[in-house]
């Protein structure tokens, strides 16, 4: 059924929208996990550089995009494959149903599906599925909880307040295109405890999960940082542009465990902020 027209987040059912963000999650995985570890065909989109797509992606967004339209045929939706369906609604539905292509095609389990809503331009409720591992992380208004093979866990960040003790995730140094914000990363990297490379969003999980206290990336998309927002700042954390601003929309882009990191991190990558 289908739901009458819905101004405000006063006006929403959080239940439903678990719900819906399980249902859609679920139809995603039927058709990314028939080709995770597969022999399967890879699409560039660049004409110069790699920026892979399969028809995992493809198919899995439109799978996502028809749960959400049964339930709300007013809202709009953005999607990273299909063209952006924009309505007057204040609700945006923004849709990556493979983060990590790279890493889907490689074998790799950091890759996820994120499915976020958002009011106004900013996100307030979000899932990430790693269906490979049966993981289901979500952010609603209140709570941010994993679900995995029947079980449900509360999410909490790391207590850890000092940058000398952090670990810090980023996908790659080679994210960071500008001199000036390489230069940036890197000496935030020279100040923490560990670094890693290569965890998609995946590395977001993490950090919401209490086992990082840093993911810092560049030239993000809403798309690729939509859904772990709500996620993140539910179990504890923040998460902003590097000038401290609202990061829906994606571009440079610090999560933090805490006010303390965040603080610490901000101060260096801040003088390399472009937004």
């Amino acid at each position: 059924m289908k739901n009458p027209r819905i101004e405000s987040t006063e006006d929403l059912d959080f239940d439903l929208i678990h719900r819906i963000l399980l249902e859609a999650s679920e139809k995603a995985q039927d058709i990314t996990l028939k080709y995770f570890r597969k022999t399967i065909d890879v699409e560039n989109k660049l004409q110069s550089g790699f920026d892979p797509v399969t028809a995992a992606d493809k198919e899995a967004e439109l799978a996502i995009r028809a749960v959400i339209a049964n339930h709300f045929p007013d809202h709009s939706i953005f999607g990273e494959e299909w063209d952006n369906k924009e309505t007057n609604s204040p609700f945006s539905w923004i849709i990556d149903p493979i983060d990590g292509t790279r890493a889907f095609i490689c074998g790799l389990p950091v890759w996820g599906t994120l499915i976020a809503l958002t009011y106004q331009g900013e996100a307030i409720a979000g899932l990430m599925s790693q269906p490979h591992i049966g993981e289901n992380f979500v952010g609603l208004p209140g709570k941010s909880f994993l679900t995995r093979n029947g079980t449900h866990s509360d999410l909490r960040t790391s207590g850890v307040k000092e940058l000398g003790q952090a670990n810090l995730f980023t996908t790659s140094p080679r994210i960071f295109s500008r001199a000036s914000s390489l230069a940036a990363y890197d000496r935030l990297e020279n100040n923490v405890k560990l670094a890693r490379y290569g965890l998609d969003c995946y590395a977001y999980a993490m950090l919401a999960s209490g086992h990082g206290e840093l993911v810092v990336e560049e030239d993000l998309k809403n798309v690729d940082i939509a859904a772990m927002i709500p996620i993140i700042e539910q179990a504890g954390g923040i998460v902003s542009t590097w000038s401290g601003k609202q990061a829906s929309n994606g571009g440079q882009i610090i999560a933090a465990a805490n006010e303390e990191i965040h603080r610490a991190a901000l101060e260096v990558l801040a003088p390399a902020a472009i937004d």
